[in-house]
Parts: C-alpha cells; structure tokens; sequence
C-alpha cells in the first residue's frame, strides 16, 4: 500500500521514531508499504523554525535529506494539489494540512496522520 506521511512522522522518523505509536510503526516497518513525505511538510517545518528558532529543534534540510537517505519518495507540490484544496470541506483550518489532504486524494493514496480532526475527512485518509 502506498501512504504519505503527514508532517509529524516525517520529524519523528529521523531522530528514531519518537512518538510514532504501534500501529504505525506496524505500518512503516511492513516492506510491502511505500512511504512518500511531501514538500510541503518542509515548508511547514522551515516556517515553525523561523518562528520559533530558539525552541524548534527541527530543520527541514536535515529532515529531507535523511527521508531520503532512508528510501521515502518526496511528493512535489503541484497544480492540481493546490487546486484540490478547493474542493474540501472546511473542517481543519491548517493550510499544510489541507494540502496534504488533497494530496492524498488527488494522488489515490493514503494520508497517515495523527491528526483526529485530519482524519474526519472523507477520503484515503488513516488515523494511527
């Protein structure tokens, strides 16, 4: 199966998967799964690090650069991601978020997050 990951699990995952529970972890250890992190998720990261320097402890270029190290595929933003924002339902607020699920849906493949509000989306959308 084929999952992008939501932002939170591409920082845990480089520093040793800190805070990932279980049942993702199942998921993430299955070699049958392939695993995709998006750019905007190191946009998301970059601009919490300029905002909170002194207490972010992350950096989107190391984070980028180990996700690839370790065989995730990067999902470009595109055209057709940002204009699938349009069609959902304004059930979360987050701009990066949002984005990841039209991602999802626009690509056919599965959001994992940790997010519950994420997660009342309709779509392929899975809360662990």
């Amino acid at each position: 199966m084929k999952f992008l990951l939501d932002t939170h699990f591409i920082m845990w995952l480089p520093i040793g998967g800190r805070g990932i529970k279980r049942t993702a972890r199942t998921l993430l250890e299955n070699s049958d799964n392939e695993f995709l992190f998006s750019a905007a998720s190191l946009w998301e990261i970059m601009l919490k690090r300029g905002r909170y320097r002194s207490t972010f402890g992350f950096d989107a270029r190391e984070i980028r650069l180990k996700m690839l190290e370790n065989g995730y595929e990067e999902l470009p933003v595109m055209g057709k991601h940002v204009l699938g924002v349009d069609a959902l339902a304004p059930i979360h607020k987050d701009p990066f978020d949002r984005l990841l699920i039209a991602q999802a849906i626009v690509e056919g493949i599965t959001l994992l997050t940790v997010d519950a509000t994420v997660a009342r989306y309709p779509g392929p959308i899975r809360k662990v």
